[in-house]
């Protein structure tokens, strides 16, 4: 992954969970980093434990996706301290199970805004900077339930047709990107345990056997994979931790 060294990573969810997995790894690989999520106490942890480790101290930006007025300033802080962006991964998203119960109007409302809204005016925002990188790829981290006759499982119908939207969100990108240097990458991950670069989860989790759950090294790895790709090939990858399979569509764009 010496390519990545230096890169300019902008990762938005990136205080906890997978999140903070993709801030360490794409650290350890040498990037520099803006870290963005909604509590700044998780990302000063994180961007303390990045420092400890690399080269980089990362940036840190509190983002809400939910909230536009978050997301312009966020934008704004980005533009202001950076000059350009080569990597961005839509990783930010509002979780919300599913319940017998009726849902508030600000949790259904806080879950679409956050994984379509927001993460379309945040990456439309970051465009210009994209832009004058050399290789801009946008990396959205959908899900299974994002998938065609996905099962609903334990997630809500809110949490259900925001990833269904993401999909298409990042297929949107893929097809406006076309002609383009920037890239739109999808992944579609399933049910994940947790894993990070500085705990012994990480190493465990590479040793996984063929039906085994997924975690959340294996998302990181496939994005890692994928920004590495020539520039020709552009892919939505979704992981099949059932089965052990890793699927790659839309080559080359």
């Amino acid at each position: 992954m010496d390519n990545l060294r230096n890169k300019v990573v902008v990762i938005t969810g990136a205080g906890r969970g997978l999140g903070a997995a993709f801030a360490l790894a794409f650290a350890d690989a040498g990037c520099r980093l803006v870290v963005c999520g909604r509590r700044a106490s998780d990302l000063q942890a994180i961007s303390k434990l990045i420092t400890e480790r690399s080269e980089h101290s990362p940036d840190i930006v509190t983002l809400d996706l939910s909230d536009t007025i978050s997301v312009t300033q966020a934008v704004e802080q980005i533009h202001t301290r950076h000059a350009h962006v080569d990597i961005l991964i839509n990783n930010g998203a509002m979780w919300l199970e599913a319940s017998a119960e009726p849902y508030a109007n600000a949790a259904v409302l806080g879950v679409i805004n956050a994984a379509v809204s927001g993460t379309f005016l945040f990456t439309q925002g970051l465009n210009r900077m994209l832009e004058r990188s050399e290789a801009p790829d946008v990396v959205t981290i959908g899900s299974v339930s994002g998938l065609p006759n996905a099962a609903l499982q334990s997630v809500s119908v809110p949490f259900y047709a925001a990833k269904r939207a993401q999909v298409a969100l990042a297929d949107g990108l893929r097809q406006t990107f076309a002609g383009t240097k920037m890239r739109s990458i999808l992944v579609n991950p399933p049910y994940l345990d947790d894993a990070r670069p500085d705990q012994a989860d990480w190493h465990e989790a590479g040793q996984r056997q063929k039906g085994q759950r997924a975690t959340s090294r294996d998302v990181v790895e496939a994005v890692m994979f994928a920004v590495a790709r020539p520039r020709h090939i552009s892919l939505t990858i979704d992981l099949d931790a059932d089965d052990g399979g890793m699927f790659p569509r839309h080559p080359g764009v």
